[in-house]
């Protein structure tokens, strides 16, 4: 048998002997027996390595099966055989009307979701695309992790596009082809509209500082290339003079970028950029209508293949623009109350939520006129708000003047942010082209979005705004929303808010234009990514309730779906995937529904449902709020953690801040990775089943009645099926100081037993210990109502291989638990003197506890240098005898205890990816 095979045995027995101590935690005990083979020698650091390489790769073939599941089939043919049983339509206007409008809006976003390496990555997506999901497909790239910048994620996000693109490009074909056959004399008019694309990389501004305006500026200059070298490319069989004249402003635009992409600090320098960029050029292309209008006159005459490619050409540039998608904006509420502050109340005594504010508000965008603005205007500019603007407004002028610019919002609760948005946008006239966008996510705009939404469509100028650019559009997030009220009760007040947004656009006289609705969220079950199908995944975020308000009332709905990052990319990861993921949302069609359908109970019987609903809510709430669960989250800081994206994590602090970290500090992405890797979604599971308590079976026939609710069952059975709350109160007895004490006490660990009792007496004030078990123990109370809830429900997706996946995790965990305890022992054995005395040892250790490991290497590093001038450096004619063998040196430190934790640590982090590979996403 395998090490990893005999592990698994090993834990299995383990977990026989809770039947005797319900205490006994198998998780532990495996990290106890792994560590003492580590310490006496028996294992080496080499054979962890070697195992967690093994385990590593099961990880990725999880990840490959659980990509091919989902948008399953992937096989061309038969995607393309689901594509032509879509073609079916009575007559051709009915066929034309169903695909001219856009079924969906599919947004790339990048934030810290970049997991795995480039090379891993396309591994990945390889082997879920053939079918052949082996260590011989999806194991083959290295380990080593890639450096995350903006540009890269950018090139990632880019090429993710174009498989995108290409793949939208066979579905027009297969709807003009379909079209052609059935309607020979109309099918060249169809002009297709199945889905557009759009992304922010590199124009979202909430939260960081490190997207300067000539960045945004330089992507999208070089995106405008990137795409018109395509259509120049698509176009040179079908249309040779119109791909020689898009070649040319390619070029031109690739060179614009280049320049923009320069150092304009100095005046001169952006004066010359802009001035390039802003004269008269026959190659500056800012509108693709005439040439679309060209490709469909010459397909008008063409033979059927010349005029097939020719409109699909079209069709792209219809849907996309001089760019490779619309961009989308990203700004912070308070970044755009500052600014208008300005405006509107230069003493800073206006409270900008009053009525005086709004007044204010209306009156300023009533007496707004449109504002010439230059470069220098932008470059001058310090409101991060007014520049993102005056940038906007250069794009479209000078770079693409047809495709429209969305303005997210963050953290929006006020209508004075959103008419403060409006009014910059008239100020730069730019305001029919900007589609402003307020999020709500934070536990107070849900709350009271309902009564936002009513006052903001109440306004009049609000209303003309949206008449004139035909949509109200909204965001709604699942990131804060799953971290602070909790993933269910998220996903339930987002739902009711889209019910509102209707009622408030149908109240408002808004039903014939149409309700953008953006839902962003990761990938993982805990950011609003249903894992159990496609179907699940669509129907999440937007579910057939919430569009039944839509249809009902006559407004189309636009859904826009967030494909995040380096996870989200992987449905794009190959051509095939591309293709059979945007097959799915043609079958799925998320902005469709029958209006008829019956009411699910779900909604009839709110005397459960909200009830159910609250009693989550509050127990999420009252996790959140809990200082137990803060310090438990918080209690290896980031450190369990691999840097995932260009976005930072948290905000700085020093180490006495770190004990007292606030949920705050560090944001929704990593805060549910640290979930996932403590063992344990909390922010899905937790609350489910104490809802139910006292009423289990009513609330059990309910959610078999439910779509919806077997929906919810789905995604807490799938969480469930990955947590151990045993992992939980696991990592708890690492800072026990009974444990330490006790460990040598037989007397067969006397190699270690100096540093065990230092570990005991330094952790005899440490509160981690307690805080691990008091979490656990809430968590269990739950678990055991949560399994007599389930047991009245079926199963409806019972898991392959559910047994095996838990023992991996248990494997993966328990090999962490040692590789954490190695590391500890080696830190608290490190000499207390040092070269240098500035460094506490104290600081070191803690560093250690809290995994900001390459810190408190650095300082040991300090403290114990092994590069520093030698003797032999010097022709001194003097002989000398100092330095001697023991006094020089201190190559066995590094060997016996810094290079030991800095190898344990590199080890810990890879298991940190197979665990998240596991549950299919980071955070």
């Amino acid at each position: 048998m395998s090490l990893s095979a005999n592990l698994a045995a090993r834990l299995q027995e383990l977990h026989g002997r809770t039947a005797e101590t319900p205490l006994f935690n198998p998780v532990f005990q495996l990290g106890l027996e792994l560590s003492r083979q580590l310490e006496s020698g028996a294992l080496g650091l080499d054979d962890i390595a070697a195992l967690v390489a093994e385990l590593e790769c099961d990880g990725l073939m999880a990840r490959a099966a659980r990509l091919e599941r989902l948008v399953a089939p992937v096989d061309p043919d038969a995607n393309a055989a689901r594509l032509d049983s879509l073609a079916d339509a009575p007559d051709f206007a009915t066929f034309a009307a169903r695909w001219r409008q856009p079924l969906a809006h599919v947004v790339f976003t990048a934030h810290p979701t970049f997991l795995l390496s480039r090379a891993q990555a396309a591994a990945v997506a390889e082997a879920a695309s053939s079918g052949d999901i082996s260590t011989a497909t999806a194991c083959t790239a290295p380990h080593a992790r890639d450096a995350i910048t903006l540009d890269s994620e950018h090139d990632d996000a880019m090429a993710a596009l174009a498989r995108a693109h290409a793949a939208r490009d066979a579905i027009n074909a297969h709807l003009l082809s379909a079209a052609r056959a059935r309607w020979p004399l109309h099918w060249r008019t169809l002009a297709p509209l199945p889905l557009r694309f759009a992304h922010w990389v590199g124009y979202d501004m909430d939260g960081r500082t490190d997207i300067s305006w000539n960045t945004s500026l330089r992507y999208r200059l070089a995106e405008k290339a990137a795409r018109l070298a395509a259509y120049a490319a698509q176009l040179e069989q079908a249309a040779p003079d119109v791909a020689l004249r898009l070649a040319r402003a390619s070029a031109y635009a690739a060179a614009m970028s280049a320049r923009f992409g320069a150092d304009l600090s100095d005046p001169a320098a952006l004066s010359d950029a802009a001035n390039t960029l802003t004269a008269d050029h026959p190659d500056k292309l800012t509108s693709l209508a005439g040439v679309i209008a060209e490709l469909e006159a010459q397909a008008a005459s063409a033979d059927d293949a010349t005029a097939e490619a020719l409109l699909v050409a079209a069709a792209a540039m219809r849907a996309d623009g001089l760019g490779m998608g619309w961009i989308h904006f990203r700004v912070n509420s308070s970044q755009l109350q500052n600014a208008i502050r300005r405006r509107i109340d230069p003493t800073g005594k206006l409270d900008l939520a009053s009525q005086a504010a709004l007044m204010r508000m209306r009156e300023l965008l009533a007496e707004a006129r449109p504002l010439r603005a230059n470069f220098a205007a932008l470059a001058i500019e310090n409101s991060t708000a007014v520049r993102q603007f005056l940038a906007m407004a250069q794009i479209i002028r000078h770079i693409d003047g047809d495709a429209p610019i969305r303005m997210l919002v963050a953290e929006c609760e006020q209508p004075t942010t959103v008419l403060a948005a409006l009014y910059f946008a008239r100020l730069f006239g730019i305001a029919d082209k900007v589609d402003v966008s307020p999020l709500f996510e934070t536990e107070r705009a849900l709350e009271h979005g309902g009564r936002f939404l009513d006052a903001l469509l109440a306004e009049p100028a609000y209303r003309e705004y949206a008449q004139r650019r035909g949509r109200v559009s909204v965001q709604t997030g699942f990131s804060d929303a799953g971290r602070f009220v909790g993933q269910i009760p998220a996903a339930l007040a987002i739902e009711r808010l889209q019910g509102r947004l209707a009622e408030a656009m149908a109240a408002n006289g808004l039903s014939d234009v149409a309700a953008l609705i953006f839902n962003t969220h990761g990938e993982s079950m805990g950011r609003g990514a249903h894992p159990s199908s496609f179907a699940d995944r669509l129907e999440w975020p937007l579910s057939p309730w919430a569009r039944r308000r839509f249809v009902r009332s006559g407004i189309r709905l636009e859904p826009e779906v967030s494909f995040q990052g380096g996870d989200g990319y992987l449905f794009f990861g190959t051509p095939d995937l591309a293709l059979a993921t945007l097959t799915r949302f043609m079958e799925l069609a998320p902005a469709q529904t029958d209006p008829d359908a019956p009411t699910d109970p779900f909604y009839r019987r709110t005397d459960l449902s909200l009830d159910f609903y609250r009693a989550i809510r509050r127990q999420q709430q009252g996790h959140l709020a809990s200082a137990t669960y803060s310090r438990a989250v918080t209690a290896f800081g980031l450190g369990l953690l691999n840097d995932t994206g260009s976005r930072k994590s948290r905000r700085q602090s020093d180490l006495a801040a770190d004990r007292q970290m606030s949920l705050r500090q560090i944001r929704a992405i990593p805060h549910n990775a640290v979930l996932q890797q403590l063992g344990y979604p909390i922010n899905v599971i937790a609350g489910f089943g104490s809802a139910a308590e006292g009423n289990y079976e009513e609330m059990a026939a309910l959610l078999r009645a439910s779509a919806r609710g077997r929906q919810l069952v789905r995604l807490v059975r799938a969480a469930n099926a990955l947590g151990s709350i045993k992992t939980v109160a696991a990592y708890g007895e690492l800072f026990n100081s009974a444990y330490w004490a006790s460990r040598p006490y037989r007397g067969d660990e006397a190699q270690i037993s100096d540093a065990c009792l230092a570990l005991a007496e330094y952790l005899t004030k440490d509160d981690r210990t307690g805080v691990f078990r008091r979490l656990a123990s809430r968590l269990r109370v739950d678990a055991l109502k949560l399994h007599r809830l389930l047991a009245l429900i079926p199963d409806e997706a019972p898991l392959d291989g559910r047994e095996q996946t838990r023992r991996e995790l248990g494997i993966l965990q328990a090999l962490r638990l040692a590789l954490f305890q190695h590391m500890f022992l080696r830190a608290v054995s490190v000499p207390a003197f040092s070269r240098a005395n500035d460094i506490a040892r104290e600081d070191v250790l803690e560093m250690v506890f809290t995994l900001r490991v390459d810190e408190a290497l650095a300082q040991l590093r300090r403290a114990f240098p092994v590069s520093f001038p030698g003797i032999e450096d010097f022709t001194v004619s003097e002989p000398t005898d100092y330095p001697d063998d023991a006094a020089t040196g201190y190559e066995a430190i590094h060997r016996d205890f810094i290079e030991p934790i800095e190898a344990a640590n590199a080890l810990a982090l890879r298991i940190t990816t197979a665990i998240a590979n596991v549950f299919g996403a980071h955070g």
